[in-house]
């Protein structure tokens, strides 16, 4: 099986396997998927602008006719050099294709498939960890080292330091979505632009204003049962431009953080230390409400919200028009049944 972890997957991120030309990258980081699929493209082909070097394909598209994706992959360019095939997976089977592919002979040819986040059982990710010439990478939220890295590397890059209380407060800002946090950090270098050092009123004035701190009252409020506010706050972040995947993947982690939480909670963990220690730590203004979310939800039913928001993030992709719809209802629906207690 050949699934990467930790630093075999910068080692091959750096340095592609040609053996292993096939890749799939998956998890609930969208971002941290689409960084990772750029960077493989561009050292796979010697122009990502030419139609001819990058072929882009839909996932269901290839469920109808997999062997597509083969006929693709096995085509040679009328004037030679190297190609790359970019798969955006949905909600339907092409597992086959890969299948017949892993058996094929690749030349100057690299495949990369991005998906959500599958499970174990999913038939795309079984085809690539079970084939010798292909891997699967899975994309996490960063944690607290993976942040630390990523805060250094792009102020170094624009030659700023960072205080110590900035840097703390910076890190409980970021996490969920590499790209989302790359941007913020950029944000933040270009406003401290000529000043040495990052402070905590740079990461008050620039970062905690687009993080999820405005993101918070949604998702508290969806898991305290509290359907206005969800509806509310809500309508404030479509007028504030805020794209709903980020809304449906903040409530994502705030779910599988409950779930911990209340599994926690049943073997004698106390409420404090919940609430007070762990990572990302708590803001203090969210206590009071995750304190009824726990209480409002077993870690039973906290596996059906997981499914459930799962499934709604699945539909957004497929249905990305109506995104801010299906965000919406499906956080209105856990508000609602929040009250059922059990």
């Amino acid at each position: 099986m050949v699934a990467l972890r930790g630093r075999d997957i910068d080692a091959y991120l750096a340095r592609p396997d040609a053996g292993r030309p096939i890749v799939l990258l998956y998890g609930p980081d969208a971002g941290l998927v689409r960084e990772r699929a750029d960077l493989l493209i561009a050292s796979a082909v010697d122009d990502p602008n030419d139609p001819f070097s990058l072929v882009r394909l839909d996932g269901d598209e290839l469920a109808a006719e997999p062997s597509r994706l083969v006929d693709e992959a096995l085509t040679v360019p009328l004037f030679g050099g190297r190609r790359a095939i970019r798969v955006r997976a949905g909600s339907r089977n092409f597992a086959s294709g890969v299948d017949t592919l892993a058996g094929s002979s690749l030349k100057d040819c690299r495949v990369v498939i991005e998906a959500g986040d599958l499970r174990a059982e999913s038939p795309l990710r079984k085809a690539c960890e079970r084939a010798k010439t292909a891997v699967a990478i899975a994309c996490y939220p960063d944690g607290e080292r993976d942040l630390a890295k990523l805060i250094d590397d792009e102020l170094r890059f624009a030659n700023l330091r960072i205080a110590p209380d900035a840097r703390a407060t910076l890190t409980t800002l970021l996490g969920g979505d590499r790209q989302a946090s790359r941007n913020e950090l950029r944000k933040l270098a270009l406003f401290a632009h000529g000043e040495g050092e990052v402070t905590l009123d740079h990461v008050m004035a620039v970062v905690a204003d687009a993080s999820e701190l405005k993101l918070d009252p949604i998702v508290d409020g969806a898991f305290a049962g509290k359907p206005e506010l969800v509806e509310s706050e809500f309508a404030k972040a479509m007028v504030a431009g805020t794209y709903p995947g980020v809304i449906m993947a903040a409530a994502q982690r705030q779910a599988a953080w409950l779930h911990k939480s209340a599994l926690a909670l049943a073997e004698g963990t106390p409420l404090s230390t919940l609430l007070e220690g762990g990572y990302p730590r708590l803001h203090f203004s969210r206590k009071g409400a995750v304190e009824v979310a726990l209480r409002n939800f077993s870690p039973e039913r906290l596996v059906v919200i997981i499914d459930q928001l799962a499934t709604a993030a699945l539909d957004m992709r497929k249905q990305a028009s109506l995104g801010a719809v299906i965000a919406q209802r499906a956080l209105l629906s856990i508000a609602v049944n929040a009250r059922r207690r059990g």
